[in-house]
């Protein structure tokens, strides 16, 4: 009688689900409680500034916030980007998860431009895609860049992520350090007609923004995200932040083996130009059922239509919330086994997206001088959902004046396995 071999691929996604299983003990999914005090210079927390370089004559520089459990978070200026994010694993070892570069020449490169996977950055004026740049407010049209084929992404060909932000070291009590950043997005902004395709932009994003990110970081390894924006006109606001994750440690190879859960029963499906279609998809019986733990490679390969168009994941989630409703709640859970380290994504916002580093393709080289591949990093980004100015069934992206812009995400950083749970 033939043996029957099992494949060792199956064998793997087996056994790292079994030992999730075995990891997460109920207890441990309990919907994780962040502390949001105000914040200052307590025990063990710092914030220092540094130098790092100049852009078009200005000077950036580089915030680093510390805690007493061996966190550090690097924020630069330039795009309010996180060049760098260290939190320890299991066993206390302390490494970068956040992919990046060590200098602001990888941000300015012409092949980190060309490909712009915006690491690290504070995305405005409207994250994620526009259908063909264009939508109306109160039946006036608005054109906007074309910088993603026919579409506009994360607000054109110079969104937030490359523009020189003022900051302030602010003081947030005795649980946290904090830094805030803020400029004018003026009106106008998002529309360059010298870059833009046919018919060329003529207006920009309507309205004079006056937008904030504050940054606070406590001793629990919570790193929080306060977005804060006023307007003058009636326009559109989206604001993320577009970290890419690798618990294992950046530049250390693939995110495959890492396990996801998200908090969302239902998902958006898009058309062959990444825009939403408008429905609210079930994810039961798909690729894109992340209720319970599962790794990011185990069906990333799938003859499914909607991974085929997005060579991979990059969709946003509905997440599980009531009609409305702006509380916190868990949208995501990311675990990598062999380091313990997981990451808990806590939030205000209706949707969450997942990219996978579909996009990434061996061209740039990150702080450790390693080489970024497809799927060396992947994105969680909360969010309002895509193209939301175009789909009326989606909840509004419109701020008025009078109005404020505010929303809330909560990174939390823990280890699981060992002695740490």
């Amino acid at each position: 009688m033939s043996k029957v071999r099992i494949p060792s691929t199956v064998f793997r996604v087996a056994l790292l689900v079994l030992v999730a299983a075995l990891i997460f003990a109920p207890s441990a999914l309990a919907k994780s409680r962040h502390k949001h005090p105000g914040g200052g210079h307590g025990k063990g927390l710092s914030i220092t500034k540094s130098p790092f370089g100049s852009v078009d004559g200005k000077d950036v520089d580089k915030y680093t916030l510390s805690n007493r459990r061996g966190m550090t978070v690097a924020v630069i200026t330039y795009g309010g980007i996180i060049q760098s994010l260290s939190v320890p694993d299991r066993r206390g070892h302390v490494d970068n998860v956040t992919l990046g570069f060590k200098d602001l020449d990888g941000y300015l490169s012409p092949e980190y431009v060309k490909s712009n996977p915006y690491f690290g950055a504070i995305i405005g004026r409207y994250g994620n895609r526009i259908a063909n740049g264009r939508f109306s407010i109160d039946g006036v049209p608005y054109s906007i860049d074309k910088n993603n084929g026919a579409n506009s992404l994360h607000g054109g060909f110079k969104g937030f992520n490359r523009f020189v932000w003022d900051a302030e070291i602010v003081n947030t009590g005795r649980h946290s350090v904090g830094l805030k950043l803020s400029r004018t997005s003026l009106a106008g902004e998002g529309c360059d007609p010298s870059l833009d395709t046919d018919p060329k932009c003529t207006t920009g994003y309507p309205g004079n923004l006056q937008v904030s990110v504050l940054f606070t970081l406590d001793n629990d390894n919570n790193l929080r995200f306060d977005y804060n924006a006023t307007t003058d006109a009636p326009t559109v606001v989206n604001l993320t932040n577009h970290s890419y994750w690798n618990l294992a440690g950046e530049g250390s190879g693939d995110i495959n083996d890492h396990l996801l859960r998200l908090n969302a029963d239902r998902y958006n499906p898009v058309d062959a130009g990444l825009i939403p279609t408008g429905e609210l998809a079930p994810v039961a019986g798909t690729p894109f059922d992340f209720r319970s733990f599962h790794p990011i490679g185990e069906r990333v390969r799938q003859m499914h239509p909607q991974l085929v168009i997005g060579r991979g994941y990059d969709h946003n989630w509905v997440l599980n919330r009531a009609p409305g409703s702006t509380n916190f709640i868990q949208a995501a859970k990311l675990v990598e086994l062999t380091s313990g380290r997981a990451l808990t994504i806590s939030t205000t916002e209706p949707g969450i997206q997942f990219y996978g580093g579909n996009f990434l393709d061996g061209t740039l080289y990150g702080t450790s001088d390693r080489q970024y591949r497809q799927g060396d990093g992947l994105a969680l980004e909360t969010q309002h959902f895509p193209d939301s100015p175009n789909k009326p069934n989606f909840p509004s992206t419109t701020l008025r004046p009078g109005q404020t812009y505010q929303t809330s995400t909560v990174y939390g950083f823990s280890t699981v396995g060992g002695h740490h749970h």
